[in-house]
């Protein structure tokens, strides 16, 4: 189809209005707002949702991680553990964490957990009453309380993945006592980082072969057995009921980092 230069000449201008809004350039009268940033974060009167809105989440995301590797920057060598928030103070399992928690404390490793009450409370007790370093990385959630009373370095987070970021970044290894969803989430995102080499020397304990071992037998005989996942993978996992055990596989893998570094 041709245009005819008299209908090109007859055609109205195009409404070509043109505002900056950082590095985004803003045009026609369907995207020109009638504020400015400034006026818009100085006036008081106005909505508040813009608190809600995307490009401040990310400002809320990035202040996070910075909130978080500050905090947690001069960590001495940790070990994230992980566990149920329902089990009561009375059950062999949260003596179990107690335990362990004074054990990876006499070990000279800190104890980071999700900071919550149950499992993830007897390990900060444990780390906290043998004189360790005792970390809590809480979550905002619409069912669960704050932080434990045993935590003596605590960061709240908004987001799941900001926090996630924080348990590997500062561990050396991860030790997942008998938990729910959260602590299977956990689970297999260290398992697919360490599988595909995003962290090294990175060990996976599951604490509790009674609670752990029809995951594993699973894994071996559907996962393994159809191939998508090799014995390589399986061997990621260590299952013990010996918390010397546990810290000894935390200890040789830490003194292989090292000796890769």
């Amino acid at each position: 189809m041709t245009l005819d230069p008299k209908d090109l000449a007859s055609s109205p201008e195009p409404d070509v209005r043109e505002k900056q809004r950082g590095p985004v350039t803003l045009r026609r009268s369907s995207s020109v707002e009638a504020t400015t940033t400034d006026q818009r974060l100085l006036d008081s009167r106005g909505p508040s949702d813009w608190v809600h809105t995307d490009p401040w989440r990310v400002m809320r995301i990035q202040a996070e991680f910075v909130e978080g590797f500050g905090a947690l920057a001069e960590l001495p060598r940790a070990v994230t553990v992980f566990g149920s928030a329902r089990t009561p103070r009375d059950h062999p399992e949260y003596e179990t964490g107690r335990r362990l928690g004074k054990a990876l404390a006499e070990a000279g490793f800190a104890s980071i957990t999700g900071g919550g009450p149950g499992a993830m409370e007897a390990v900060n007790r444990g780390a906290q009453e043998a004189g360790g370093k005792s970390v809590g990385l809480g979550i905002e959630l619409p069912f669960e309380q704050g932080l434990n009373p045993w935590v003596d370095l605590g960061v709240n987070f908004r987001y799941f993945f900001t926090r996630k970021t924080m348990f590997v970044k500062y561990s050396q290894a991860f030790i997942c006592l008998p938990g729910g969803f959260g602590t299977l989430d956990e689970l297999f995102e260290a398992l697919t980082l360490v599988q595909t080499k995003k962290v090294t020397k990175f060990p996976v304990v599951l604490f509790g072969t009674e609670y752990w071992q029809g995951l594993y037998d699973w894994l071996r005989d559907s996962v393994a057995k159809s191939g998508k996942v090799g014995d390589k993978d399986l061997a990621l996992l260590h299952l013990t009921d010996d918390i010397d055990d546990a810290v000894r596989v935390v200890e040789e893998a830490y003194k292989a980092w090292e000796d890769a570094h």
